[in-house]
């Protein structure tokens, strides 16, 4: 089986596997995903195909999204060659899934996970492949013992790849999902990775896989904990609140929206991840010994594992 082919096979089993865990946090009386295979049309900037399950409205998700997408196209967008000028020009092909899952009880952290593969090529130059990915938790009521298993979760899948690996990729997650124009964490971080190909192909994609393969197993367990706690307009109004800072991070800052984006990339399945309903208020900030000033005090990054 050719390394693209394993690829593929073990990125659309992820997909399948999340849809399920998923769909049984629902429950019985709970929403399915709807299922959307799609294909670029002839003549678009990049080509390809991929599958966006997704659901809206859920029990328990008011909006989630699981992605799967292969595409390939003639020239990287200047997002993926900024830190890598000798990429310029190159063509690439990429496999991978993206998730967003946001969660309707505002005790319920919102949780985003991706895993991907790429590859570039020049007629006159050897190919250059990477991995990326990482996944991280956004909460709205925090919950120390929910952050603290998943940061633990994070730690073991990384723990046979290195003594100093977990550290490493957690400091980045902690550097890459801030918002430098409001000066703040987005949210409590937990794993990122990127232009990974050191060690081999090999190493990179069980690394990649051992990823992947964790997200079950961090996220869903603190949703069934929590879905179920009573909540009123106050909490909703906060989740919405700072579910802008969500929008604004994907928005401006986060190099998946602006690679697919740039490259031509399906919009529905990059735009996916926002979240339904959202506030902005001009320089709000909460009352100091309020469980929402409580959360500003947990965004401070610290070793939680």
């Amino acid at each position: 089986m050719s390394d693209s082919a394993r690829l593929r096979d073990y990125f659309t089993g992820l997909q399948t596997r999340i849809v399920t865990a998923a769909e049984a946090v629902e429950g019985s009386t709970g929403s399915t995903f709807r299922v959307d295979h799609w294909e670029k049309e002839a003549g678009a900037p990049i080509t390809g195909s991929g599958c966006t399950c997704i659901v809206e409205g859920g029990r328990v998700f008011e909006r989630g999204g699981v992605a799967f997408s292969e595409v390939s196209g003639v020239e990287l967008p200047s997002s993926a060659t900024a830190k890598r000028p000798e990429l310029v020009g190159r063509a690439f092909a990429a496999k991978g899934v993206s998730l967003v899952l946001h969660p309707e009880n505002p005790y319920c952290p919102t949780a985003h996970m991706n895993v991907r593969a790429l590859i570039a090529t020049r007629a006159d130059a050897e190919p250059a492949w990477w991995f990326g990915g990482g996944m991280d938790l956004t909460p709205y009521y925090p919950f120390a013992e929910d952050i603290r298993h998943f940061h633990a979760t994070c730690k073991r899948a990384l723990q046979a790849f290195g003594d100093d690996t977990h550290a490493r990729y957690k400091r980045w997650c902690d550097e890459y999902f801030f918002l430098k124009h409001r000066n703040e964490p987005r949210g409590v971080g937990g794993i990122f990775f990127d232009d990974l190909n050191e060690g081999g192909f090999e190493r990179c994609f069980a690394l990649t896989r051992a990823v992947g393969d964790a997200f079950i197993d961090a996220y869903l367990p603190l949703v069934e904990k929590r879905h179920s706690i009573p909540y009123g307009e106050r909490e909703r109004d906060f989740q919405a609140y700072r579910r802008g800072r969500y929008v604004e991070f994907n928005l401006v800052w986060d190099r998946g929206t602006l690679f697919g984006l740039q490259s031509g990339g399906r919009t529905e399945s990059i735009l996916m991840s926002l979240p339904p309903l959202v506030k902005w208020r001009y320089d709000w900030k909460p009352a100091a010994g309020t469980a929402e000033a409580a959360l500003y005090e947990m965004l401070t990054p610290r070793d939680w594992a």
